[in-house]
């Protein structure tokens, strides 16, 4: 065991030192804000070839690593995609990184939780330039592009129709060009940019209900989380909260006199984080845990949480 965590440890190194002449920015808004129609436009301002956005690594107009989460049925499986879980999509995409020499990146997600867990699993240095869809759209510009995304299901891949007619020819549904005007003294250039419409198939299931979480069922799991941890914890209370940047987890333990939980409690909090995340999709935006008492207990194998 010992062997293969010093193993992981020189890999993580190893991907650090490779990655960490990288400068990363990140462009972040809800979903359907119109982040994928700015994107471009976006990256020529700041003239950044690279983006990485709902798990495709795209180069100009062309997609050059990756799989998109716009070609999942469900809509946790795309959120998994976006997000890197599957330990091969994160290879491929690492070794494209590096086989490119890339430089600079655009990162497009939903938070600033959610662009650190990507740059976290794909080993890419903290983002540089953090930009907010509200800086670089009008109120009104988001909310046309909201209308479209909530009543026509309509998604945006960044890149010309072409590049996705052979692997997503089922969910594309048309293209769009826009023109980027930008002036290099007393000389204009145009560019016009293609991008492809596209309407996944979670897109459906997300009109036929939308996929939520109960509280309850969330403490239920955490309280499953805790006791594959370690059984001898005890949990008093567990309180889950929702906000605009997603959810707030508190939980409440009793120690045992004598019990050495400093750095246990931080890789417990590590655990329940990954734990919750890999396995619902949804992003936790914090896990507080609170020694409530001490006292003089020792749990047995039969006792059941409160």
């Amino acid at each position: 065991m010992s062997f293969n965590t010093e193993k992981i440890k020189k890999s993580l190194m190893t991907i650090v030192a490779t990655f960490s002449g990288i400068h990363v920015y990140a462009l972040i808004g809800k979903s359907g804000t119109g982040k994928s129609f700015r994107a471009r436009l976006l990256a020529e301002k700041y003239n950044i070839p690279y983006i990485i956005d709902d798990g495709l690594l795209i180069n100009g107009n062309r997609i050059i690593a990756g799989k998109s989460a716009k070609k999942e049925k469900l809509y946790m499986g795309a959120i998994k995609t976006a997000l890197f879980d599957d330990p091969q999509h994160r290879l491929e995409i690492r070794e494209t990184i590096k086989k490119e020499k890339v430089r600079k990146i655009l990162l497009i997600g939903t938070s600033e939780k959610m662009v650190n867990k990507m740059t976290q699993r794909l080993g890419l240095p903290p983002v540089n330039k953090l930009i907010k869809i509200e800086d670089i759209a009008s109120r009104e510009e988001i909310e046309k592009a909201i209308q479209a995304r909530y009543s026509e299901g309509k998604h945006i891949i960044p890149v010309p129709s072409i590049e996705i007619k052979t692997d997503y020819s089922h969910i594309l549904q048309d293209s769009i060009k826009i023109l980027f005007r930008r002036s290099f003294g007393f000389k204009k250039e145009t560019q016009i940019f293609e991008k492809a419409v596209v309407t996944p198939e979670f897109a459906t299931e997300k009109k036929r209900g939308t996929v939520k979480i109960s509280e309850a069922a969330l403490g239920q799991m955490i309280l499953h989380c805790i006791d594959e941890y370690d059984c001898e914890i005890k949990v008093i209370k567990i309180s889950v909260k929702k906000d605009r940047r997603g959810y707030r987890i508190k939980i409440y333990i009793e120690a045992g006199y004598g019990s050495q939980l400093g750095g246990n409690l931080h890789d417990l909090q590590a655990y329940v984080l990954d734990k919750i995340e890999r396995f619902t999709g949804i992003l936790i935006e914090e896990v507080d845990i609170e020694i409530a008492r001490v006292s003089k207990w020792k749990k047995k194998s039969n006792d059941s949480l409160e």
